[in-house]
């Protein structure tokens, strides 16, 4: 087909948006793709509607591919199955809620793990049935605390979700494959330079859970992955603890008055000009405690307490994600009041008497948890709950019983990979899909129960996969624009070819009309920029739009030649009038 620019409906902005905080977001604004109508939320102009139904061809047609079949549910849905998953509760403020004229609760959808139970349910009821995988392309809501980077965090976006549906974990198993191998074939055709990696549930709940993230320096997921082939988002990396140590080689505990020494630094530094050993003090024989609050999603508060080594600090997203649907904060001035046996600068799983004051045989109510590098038999440096007073010697299994192990350290280059396999890199992605096995957590809530062959109810076993598809788009022009536009790959552009006739003569706009129709004809969708526009302009133009093949006919005409440019290398050539054709032909692989 051929487009005129002429009569398209677009306007590119030569001034990027003032909320634009990633290349995707200013490019996809200023070539006239998306349009911001809120916080988050955007309106597809033609340009994107073609890119994202490109996206969503793609992944339709290996989502059929593998055997799954298509459906499509409302996004208006009702309070009950949610209520029923305790989902209305657990996605907090995330969800969007609101009532219909007769008062009902209602919400939008953000996923539709119970729409999809209860239709199983309501239509299936024998183990002949299954295995079963059911999909649909459809816009999801979230409200989003923070929206960012365009299309890449909206409240309101386009997701491919599909679940599974199987008599038993080993149906799972396979289906959770097929899923896991139908990703890897759209990922790879979307061509983005992507990673799979272990991940976290979340809210979603199940067992099995990896992310496919495309790797990009402005990506908001941070993943690490080493030499040997380990790989996960940082929130699901789980340190390999150290042995534990024999508790009758550890040191006395000694109390230390540390005037003024309310931090790891500071407590470092005072050591050893005053207490020197033969190895200098460093901050990773300290114990550093940091006080949280943490609120559920019924409003309920509980104080938490996290120990970890002094070297270490606490990594925001993986203590949210532990915690997730609940929320967690720092302590405030006015949580300190309410819990005076903790002193700021100065906490200690224990006092200078050396009576627990945290953990399980402490009298107080606070929980208290330890990164796994904390082992028994190891020794610390600690507050000891009174101000200018620390405590040395203060033993794990001896002196202080944790209420638990919580792995929420940051994650850092160089650290060793969990499974031996090397020292982990850090490096940030964008996640474009998920892989869950859900289990029977729905199943289970919902009563989604069928005959086995033995005539006896059994629970069906599901998986959840999603794919960001208005995502999608955001992430391919992440990764592949440059400091001049958007440059699309071949499949996914909204036109593999754009003619730019550059210039006032008529035999310009006649030569340029008559390749557009040949490359038509040959099954290219064309972009003919017929405009009265400066050569200047539609140059801009052509880089800013990002269509992969650019054919410049303009002043070379007169002596036979028009310019094939490669827009995703910059090269540019000089071929013949007669040539051009083909040489685009070859350029678009036809």
């Amino acid at each position: 087909m051929i487009e005129k620019l002429s009569r398209l409906f677009v306007r590119t902005l030569r001034d990027d948006p003032v909320d634009a905080e990633v290349p995707s977001h200013r490019w996809l604004v200023r070539a006239g793709y998306i349009r911001r109508v809120a916080p988050g939320i955007y309106s597809w102009l033609p340009l994107g509607m073609k890119v994202l139904q490109k996206v969503e061809g793609i992944v339709r047609e290996e989502m059929l591919a593998m055997g799954a079949q298509e459906v499509h549910f409302p996004a208006l849905l009702p309070r009950e199955p949610y209520e029923t998953t305790n989902r209305w509760t657990d996605y907090g403020d995330n969800l969007f809620r609101l009532k219909d004229r007769r008062g009902n609760d209602m919400l939008l959808g953000p996923t539709h793990e119970e729409i999809f139970t209860l239709t199983v349910k309501d239509m299936y009821n024998s183990y002949k049935d299954l295995p079963l995988s059911l999909f649909q392309i459809q816009t999801k809501y979230r409200d989003e605390a923070r929206p960012r980077a365009g299309v890449l965090r909206g409240r309101e976006f386009v997701m491919k979700d599909s679940y599974s549906f199987d008599i038993d974990d080993a149906g799972l198993d396979a289906s959770y494959q097929a899923h896991r191998d139908a990703y890897v074939r759209i990922f790879d055709r979307l061509g983005l330079n992507y990673v799979i990696v272990s991940a976290m549930a979340g809210a979603m709940g199940g067992s099995a859970s990896e992310e496919f993230l495309a790797v990009a320096p402005n990506g908001e997921d941070t993943f690490v992955r080493s030499p040997g082939g380990y790989a996960a988002n940082v929130e699901a990396v789980r340190v390999a603890p150290p042995e534990a140590l024999s508790i009758d080689e550890a040191p006395e505990m000694t109390v230390v008055d540390t005037p003024a020494a309310g931090s790891i630094s500071a407590v470092v530094d005072f050591l050893n000009a005053e207490h020197p050993q033969s190895e200098p003090w460093t901050a990773d024989q300290m114990l550093k405690n940091i006080a949280y609050v943490l609120t559920r999603p019924d409003g309920t508060t509980e104080p938490l307490i996290v120990g970890l080594p002094g070297d270490r600090d606490v990594d925001a997203k993986r203590l949210e994600a532990v915690f997730e649907p609940s929320t967690v904060a720092p302590f405030n001035a006015e949580d300190f009041e309410k819990h005076p046996v903790l002193k700021v600068g100065f906490m200690g799983p224990v006092d200078a008497a050396g009576q627990a004051v945290l953990g399980e045989e402490s009298a107080s109510s606070i929980r208290y948890v330890v990164d796994p590098r904390i082992v028994t038999g190891s020794h610390w440096v600690t507050g000891a709950n009174a101000v200018d007073q620390h405590l040395t010697g203060v033993t794990m299994g001896r002196d202080f019983t944790p209420d638990g192990v919580l792995d929420v350290a940051d994650v850092r280059d160089g650290d060793p990979a969990p499974d031996g396999s090397g020292p982990m890199q850090l490096a940030r992605g964008i996640e474009m899909g998920h892989i869950f096995q859900l289990g029977r957590r729905y199943a289970d809530a919902l009563g989604l129960k069928v005959l086995d062959n033995n005539g006896k109810l059994v629970t069906v076993t599901m998986g959840s996969y999603g794919v960001g598809v208005s995502r999608a788009v955001a992430a391919v022009a992440e990764t592949t624009c440059d400091d001049k536009g958007l440059c699309w790959p071949l499949e996914l552009a909204p036109y593999q070819v754009q003619i730019l006739a550059t210039g006032k003569d008529a035999a310009v706009f006649e030569e340029a009309d008559r390749i557009a129709g040949e490359l038509s004809q040959q099954g290219l969708d064309v972009l003919l920029d017929d405009r009265k526009a400066s050569p200047g302009v539609k140059f801009a133009d052509g880089e800013i739009l990002g269509m992969p093949i650019i054919v410049v006919v303009g002043r070379g005409l007169a002596d036979g030649v028009v310019e094939v440019r490669n827009r995703a290398t910059g090269a540019r050539s000089e071929v013949a009038v007669a040539d051009a054709v083909s040489a685009v032909l070859e350029l678009a692989g036809a």
